[in-house]
């Protein structure tokens, strides 16, 4: 069975560090922490990103130009749909913005395996291992559901999508 998910469901908050929006689109806890979350956001300026104590990160950008996150001898480009994957105590810096970018963001907890996350343009078959989550970047489809941009498909099951989505595969 497939989750389907819309703007309705979504829930929108400010940033940790208090300078921006984030729209999460799907949270699950487990012992009344943080087990992973799906969300979006846009960078707008150069400032320092919110600090998540034991967080995995990994934020792709789906529109605009991107910009660098920086930290001591850390220097990662954030460019259009490339995900990048950092930790989440890391002090980290957007640097070099020079227009708004939008991004997808995924955060787990340090103690599961790191998430799998794939942009595809094109027809694929995801098998059944783990939690999948399909973000349209597009008109999507994930096997009998059509999405619409920025609406997420998740299911435990294999799922075959077509179309520019972000394909996030969560273990544990």
């Amino acid at each position: 069975m497939i989750r389907h998910l819309t703007a309705a469901d979504y829930k929108t908050m400010p940033w940790a560090n208090g300078k921006g929006v984030t729209v999460e689109m799907l949270r699950v806890d487990a012992n009344c922490a943080l087990k992973w979350r799906l969300s979006r956001a846009s960078v707008v300026e150069n400032g320092a990103f919110s600090i998540f104590p034991g967080i995995e990160r990994n934020l792709t950008v789906i529109t605009g130009p991107g910009f660098d996150l920086v930290g001591d001898k850390i220097r990662l480009a954030a460019v259009p749909l490339v995900p990048i994957a950092f930790a989440g105590d890391v002090p980290l810096w957007a640097d070099g913005v020079s227009a708004p970018s939008d991004d997808f963001n995924v955060m787990t907890a340090r103690n599961l395996a790191a998430p799998q996350v794939c942009v595809i343009a094109e027809a694929r078959c995801f098998d059944r291992d783990g939690t999948l989550a399909v973000f349209a970047l597009g008109p999507t489809r994930a096997n009998d559901l059509t999405l619409e941009r920025y609406e997420l498909a998740v299911t435990d099951g294999p799922v075959d999508v077509d179309g520019r989505a972000i394909v996030v595969r969560l273990l544990g």
